[in-house]
């Protein structure tokens, strides 16, 4: 393949996934916790429809009032291939905790692989005392990133937050 095949080849908008390859991805990805996640899947489908590529990886946060997180995983795409991303950012809020997380990403209205390299704001919210799962969502014009986490540690607040993804791995989440 030559490299204007493959820079063709990465703008193209990826091809949706259907429900039952999330689930069956993720199922492999969180292992016991499977029915938690086909429902918070089945959640966001009905909401976002249906997803264009997910990202799989792990992250750690930590908070009092002001908060941190990094991650890092691999976007999947149908037609686009995979991608390695990282992923950092701050938050704001009533909320005070640590955790570290398995995370699978729901990727809504991606037009090409390289738009995933923006800041998507939301806000969040969780309480949870040795382990925990949750679901979010954050937005960046028309592309909405949805976290799915399973993960331990403590945790209880609601934050204003935003991920910005890289190429690269980074400690400035700003």
């Amino acid at each position: 393949m030559t490299a204007a095949a493959g820079a063709a080849r990465a703008q193209e908008r990826p091809a949706e996934f259907n429900p039952d390859e999330i689930v069956t991805s993720g199922h492999k990805f969180f292992g016991a916790i499977s029915r938690g996640l086909a429902e918070a899947i089945e959640s966001a489908t009905r909401k976002w429809g249906r997803p264009n590529g997910y990202i799989l990886g792990q992250e750690a946060s930590g908070a009092f009032i002001g908060g941190l997180r990094y991650g890092e995983g691999v976007l999947y795409t149908r037609n686009a291939g995979q991608l390695k991303v990282f992923w950092q950012g701050p938050s704001l809020g009533f909320d005070a905790g640590a955790d570290g997380a398995r995370t699978m990403m729901l990727v809504y209205n991606l037009p090409s692989t390289s738009a995933i390299f923006n800041r998507f704001g939301g806000v969040a919210g969780s309480a949870y005392l040795v382990g925990g799962f949750g679901l979010t969502a954050l937005a960046m014009d028309d592309i909405v990133v949805v976290p799915i986490r399973s993960g331990v540690g403590a945790r209880l607040g609601v934050n204003v937050s935003y991920l910005k993804f890289t190429p690269t791995s980074t400690w400035n989440p700003f």
